[in-house]
């Protein structure tokens, strides 16, 4: 594969990577950009269309740390150094701070050794209810906390508006000359082009063929249906909740901290437009397992598009906040969906040229993890297209089908809550979703 610079780039997939990357390409001078999306951004099953999501930072410097921190470590602190500086994305992070909390021994341990660096960051311990309702304005926390206990950072973390940064980093690479083709059917990637032992484009649904001198997958939980990933690749979806408090209400609860439990949930601020708080119970996930048409015998996860939620689901969050806010449990949804992301066996990125297809870059598996890196992601995608990611996350991030030849599909992966393992969709039955009614 030559390293010359490419004429032509062709994105698939415009949600957090998708757009990330246009910008970081545009900003580089690639002048020839498109990028195909079958939804308007921001797309309404995009993960990264969301009020808000956390942002997390740590400086790791513990002489131990394994590749894969010292990778992580690495991306996220290019994302903070964007979230603060760039003025494409500086107005939609709030620098809050965040709290990092269990309810029984063994979560509190693992919090100790997995979670946070204690060498690192300023954290704060948190041994007793009052410690808890201290981090917030008085009556936001009133609830029992039962054997809760947790740290609390208040530098380099908080919450960003995902849906925000993701529209300011589509109109400033629009700006900057990017293409944008979406919507469908003209958006609508419905095969990838192959030819001569390579992929060079990609077919939409109206027909039409888009080729290019390099494209690059980065369609999220979708884009385990153009490729084949080896088993790399494991579609999970989670669930999210909101309550609509009034302006009064939403002004007290203005300016909060973060406060997640890694098995019950988490909740955020209410955005300033609709005084909407989301709520998120913790679990190990959802998968929604078909025949593998490609694989006799075998199942993969298939996402769909839902603005609802298990009930069991909904219970959790609502245990959650009898917890945290017995105030605000019996408080009616104003809105649920399922968001779904990309799990890599080791939930580590996978971003890299294919080793298989030379003009083809995958940029997946955000693994929960993908929303919070808007601001610099882009950027180390455009080295996985250049040849040049830096070694700390190079190795780590590479395609590598060999750790997935025998994966669990139910792994849980380090994930707490619910019913401690992975929920197959085919076994939630259509009366156990919420029925939330929404109004125009």
């Amino acid at each position: 594969m030559s390293d010359l610079k490419p004429n032509s780039i062709l994105i698939i997939g415009a949600g957090t990577w998708g757009c990330s990357a246009a910008l970081h390409l545009a900003r580089r001078g690639y002048t020839n950009v498109k990028v195909l999306d079958p939804h308007q951004v921001p797309s309404s099953i995009a993960a990264g269309n969301d009020i808000n999501k956390i942002m997390e930072h740590k400086e790791l410097k513990s002489p131990n740390a394994d590749a894969g921190s010292i990778a992580f470590t690495t991306f996220t602190r290019a994302a903070l150094q964007g979230w603060k500086t760039d003025p494409i994305f500086q107005p939609y992070f709030h620098e809050t701070g965040f709290i990092v909390c269990g309810h029984t021994p063994e979560l509190i341990e693992h919090i100790k050794h997995e979670e946070i660096d204690q060498l690192a960051g300023d954290y704060t311990a948190l041994e007793s209810a009052d410690d808890f309702r201290n981090t917030m304005p008085p009556g936001v926390l009133t609830g029992d906390f039962p054997d809760w206990k947790g740290w609390i950072s208040r530098s380099g973390a908080g919450w960003i508006h995902a849906q925000k940064a993701m529209v300011s980093a589509y109109n400033e690479a629009r700006r900057l000359g990017v293409s944008f083709v979406t919507g469908s059917p003209a958006g609508g990637v419905t095969a990838l082009i192959y030819e001569n032992g390579d992929f060079v484009g990609a077919k939409t649904a109206d027909g039409l063929s888009h080729r290019a001198d390099r494209t690059i997958l980065a369609a999220g939980a979708g884009s385990d249906a153009l490729l084949d990933f080896e088993k790399q690749l494991r579609p999970t979806a989670w669930t999210l909740s909101h309550i609509r408090m009034t302006p009064e209400e939403a002004q007290k609860y203005r300016g909060l901290p973060v406060l997640f439990n890694i098995a019950k949930g988490f909740f955020i601020e209410p955005d300033e437009e609709n005084h909407e708080l989301k709520i998120c119970d913790e679990h190990p996930g959802y998968c929604n397992f078909v025949s593998d048409p490609d694989r006799p015998g075998e199942k993969r996860s298939v996402p769909f598009a839902r603005e609802q939620i298990p009930l069991e689901a909904e219970r959790r969050a609502r245990e959650f906040l009898r917890d945290t806010m017995p105030q605000l449990a019996e408080r009616p949804f104003s809105f649920a969906r399922i968001c779904w992301d990309a799990d890599t066996v080791d939930r580590a990125f996978l971003i890299d040229r294919h080793p298989g297809y030379p003009s083809l870059v995958v940029a997946v598996g955000g693994s929960g993890n993908g929303a919070m890196q808007m601001p610099a992601i882009g950027g180390f995608i455009a080295d996985a297209l250049e040849g040049k990611l830096c070694e700390e996350v190079r190795d780590v991030v590479r395609w590598r089908p060999e750790i997935a030849v025998h994966r669990d599909w139910w792994s849980t992966q380090n994930r707490f809550g619910g019913p401690n393992r992975v929920v197959d969709f085919q076994d939630v039955n259509e009366n156990d979703w919420t029925h939330i009614v929404y109004t125009e």
